[in-house]
């Protein structure tokens, strides 16, 4: 049962690993980096951002640091700038480091049974097993990957969705579904009436 957990677990983190990268596919390198929120959020930000996180966590957390210099989340001077990509990092510096953690964090994965040691210093409660760290990097890239969604349907419309059905549906349709649902929630506001922040 603990190797079929910790399989399923990985298994779970390299599809998501795929997603992040699908959503810069066919993408121009301004509509990858461009801010899409008012704090920043951006594409190819996200996949930098994975890249630390899977270095950090899979690396010194388990006595394995990736060889690469990663920034460290406590230099305040560093905080945040994993977040976007510079006008100097291009795209395939950035995707390839991502790939080259996935492998190094794949090597920790393999290596360790799942109730592995592991120690947390930036955690209030610091001392982890693989099975923890798995389970959080799991949940952070399932959260970035649904950012990415957002995001990449903002830039040019692209979804996560079977393209025969998006076919067969077509724009009006796509278009009818959006207007009821703008329907939907004016009538509900409506309903409710105005709150305390109107």
């Amino acid at each position: 049962m603990i190797d079929f957990a910790k399989d399923y677990l990985h298994g779970d983190l390299r599809e998501l690993r795929e997603t992040m990268l699908r959503k810069l596919d066919g993408l121009s390198e301004y509509d990858i980096r461009r801010p899409m929120t008012a704090t920043g959020t951006n594409l190819l930000g996200l996949v930098k951002h994975l890249t630390v996180s899977e270095a950090r966590y899979f690396g010194e957390v388990f006595g394995r640091p990736f060889p690469e210099g990663v920034p460290r989340w406590d230099d305040l001077s560093l905080r945040g700038t994993d977040l976007w990509a510079t006008a100097d990092e291009t795209r395939s510096e950035i995707v390839g480091r991502y790939q080259r953690v996935w492998a190094h964090a794949d090597a920790t994965i393999e290596a360790l049974a799942l109730d592995s040691p592991g120690h947390v210093p930036w955690w209030p409660r610091p001392e982890v097993m693989l099975f923890n760290v798995l389970v959080h990097m799991l949940t952070e890239t399932s959260r970035h990957a649904g950012h990415a969604d957002i995001l990449r349907e903002q830039v040019d419309g692209g979804v996560e969705m079977d393209a025969a059905e998006m076919a067969r549906r077509g724009a009006a349709f796509w278009e009818g579904r959006r207007a009821e649902i703008e329907r939907a929630a004016r009538a509900a506001g409506l309903a409710a009436g105005p709150t305390s922040d109107d």
